[in-house]
């Protein structure tokens, strides 16, 4: 591994760092306002809806339920009826109903999987109207449901965890949306593409000297690209995603795309530590996310750098020389980390330890940074963990930030994690089972079975990515990996409401010399552990029939 991808990775984690924090205070700001902006009045008597009511976790619950279904109800629609919506320049069909429904779940969970080539596919009205909306909107969900967790530990004997119309206003109003706009001035300004204009046209002269006529697909991408990184979403306008050079066009917009894909999950760590008035707490996860993030980008880094036996030098194939293998290695790690999915190369072109980092980021539950709110929601059901088994050491029942963590706390942290865990498993033995699922693979063989492997763990963990050597938009995969969506996001986020609600219900424990103190390095050590441990238990054998034999056999080769 060279200095110079040393050297990126370190300038990467320092910029992301020093962002994180004024970010994180500004969120934290947002969320402990006591009163209704002049921007959220109107729009809260607009939709009926009464601020000052403080919901119980079941109606938290059915509150974010409600509103999703009715998204991906709108998104479906929008779909099915876009050859007579307007914005169509190209007169673009409707969408077939199995890709609309898979799209339509996609967007709704901020999985954004993509069975489908966007500029070939989907009109701008549908990229807006219905992609980019539900882009900010399940950014927004996440953040309210981790808000929502937060109260429970700072709240005492209450049954409200707050509102969640006014956490998603807010969420959406006051973070996403100026951040997006910001940052899509940005990229307008380094040549990302954003008009309404039909497609463009060139001329090209061939070998024989006869001129013929390419289309080049253009739209509003720059406003979709830029939510689509900062809400940890990863939906690309063009098919290619963000190696293609109308949304990523130069290095500097691969750092600043880096960047916004991390920045706000790291700076939830900080909002966690304000909202709780301790500011270690969200330092000590911060620090275990990066524990494993860093060592896994090394190795991914080394991976491609590396290369293969047969092929001497970096592993350049499937990757734009704009961008290098540091750039396309530290890429892939950063969006598996979060729940992002968007991709500079193609990641079934990496060699099988390059592919299995990523791939086992996702199969963490999405908790080294995550989602926007939900890797956060989601790293603290590890910490419950973590705190009940050093209970179980000592000998007492665990407590963490303030509250015990009882049987029932636990059986919901049980089923967020497992749950989604549960669903890649199943849904890949299904896979391999199936004719449908087989007769998908264009690489046979250990490659073959990394490729479903890789599906499953990106839907059912809400990223999106995707190893592009299999066919995921037959009826089967469509249908398969929609479920494993669903499963991955809700399954989820009712558990965490559950244990907001019943933590919310109990008094706060005073801390004594039998409390393990959860600031600590000796905490984040632990965390650590606790999540890699289950990882490892939870797809080692997995991966050994996948990315870790296909690297034996590549070592191997002659």
């Amino acid at each position: 591994m060279t200095s110079l991808a040393l050297i990126q990775l370190a300038v990467f984690v320092t910029v992301l760092i020093v962002l994180a924090v004024p970010i994180g205070n500004w969120m934290a700001r947002v969320f402990e306002s006591k009163t209704s902006s002049f921007i959220e009045k109107p729009l809260y008597r607009l939709a009926g809806i009464d601020p000052s009511v403080d919901m119980k976790w079941t109606t938290y619950a059915g509150a974010v339920l409600l509103f999703n279904i009715l998204g991906v109800l709108i998104v479906f629609l929008i779909q099915r009826l876009q050859a007579v919506l307007p914005l169509n320049p190209v007169a673009l069909p409707a969408v077939p109903a199995g890709i609309a429904f898979n799209t339509a779940v996609s967007f709704a969970t901020n999985t954004n999987w993509q069975a489908y080539g966007g500029e070939t596919t989907m009109s701008y009205l549908t990229q807006m109207l219905a992609l980019t909306v539900q882009n900010f909107v399940s950014a927004g969900t996440g953040i309210a449901v981790l808000v929502a967790l937060v109260r429970g530990f700072t709240r005492v004997s209450t049954p409200g965890i707050g509102n969640f119309w006014v956490d998603l206003t807010r969420a959406t109003l006051h973070i996403l949306l100026p951040l997006s706009i910001v940052f899509a001035l940005v990229l307008v300004s380094q040549g990302v593409v954003q008009t309404f204009e039909t497609s463009a046209t060139a001329q090209l002269i061939d070998p024989q000297g006869e001129v013929t006529t390419q289309t080049i697909a253009v739209g509003p991408v720059a406003s979709q690209i830029a939510i689509k990184q900062l809400g940890t979403n990863g939906g690309g306008f063009f098919n290619v995603n963000s190696a293609h050079p109308f949304e990523n066009p130069t290095p500097f917009t691969n750092f600043l795309e880096l960047l916004a894909i991390l920045v706000l999950p790291a700076a939830m760590c900080i909002t966690l530590g304000r909202l709780l008035k301790d500011a270690r707490q969200g330092w000590v996860l911060l620090a275990a996310m990066f524990a494993i993030f860093i060592p896994v980008a090394i190795v991914t880094m080394w991976a491609e750098q590396h290369g293969t036996p047969l092929l001497h030098g970096e592993n350049l194939e499937g990757k734009e020389l704009r961008f290098g293998t540091i750039g396309s290695a530290l890429w892939a790690v950063a969006t598996t980390a979060a729940s992002n999915g968007s991709v500079n190369a193609m990641h079934d072109s990496f060699t099988p330890l390059g592919g299995l980092g990523p791939m086992w980021l996702m199969q963490l539950g999405e908790v080294v940074f995550g989602g926007v709110g939900s890797g956060l929601y989601g790293m603290l059901l590890f910490a419950i963990l973590a705190v009940f088994i050093a209970g179980l050491m000592v000998g007492r029942t665990p407590e963490y930030l303030g509250k015990k963590i009882e049987a029932s706390e636990m059986k919901m942290a049980v089923l967020g994690v497992l749950l989604p865990a549960a669903s890649v498993l199943v849904g890949t033995a299904l896979a391999c089972l199936v004719p449908e699922g087989t007769a998908s693979i264009a690489n046979p063989g250990a490659h073959g079975f990394s490729e479903m492997l890789y599906a499953f763990s990106s839907g059912a963990n809400n990223n999106g990515s995707a190893f592009g050597g299999l066919t995921v938009n037959g009826p089967f995969y469509t249908l398969a990996i929609g479920v494993v969506m669903l499963i991955g996001r809700y399954w989820v986020i009712i558990p965490v409401l559950g244990i907001a609600g019943r933590l919310a219900n109990k008094k706060s424990i005073p801390v004594t010399s039998g409390t393990l103190p959860t600031h600590t390095p000796l905490f984040a050590v632990l965390l650590v552990g606790t999540v890699v441990l289950v990882g490892a238990l939870t797809f080692i054998p997995a991966l050994a029939l996948g990315p870790i034999i296909e690297h034996l056999q590549m070592g191997a080769l002659p």
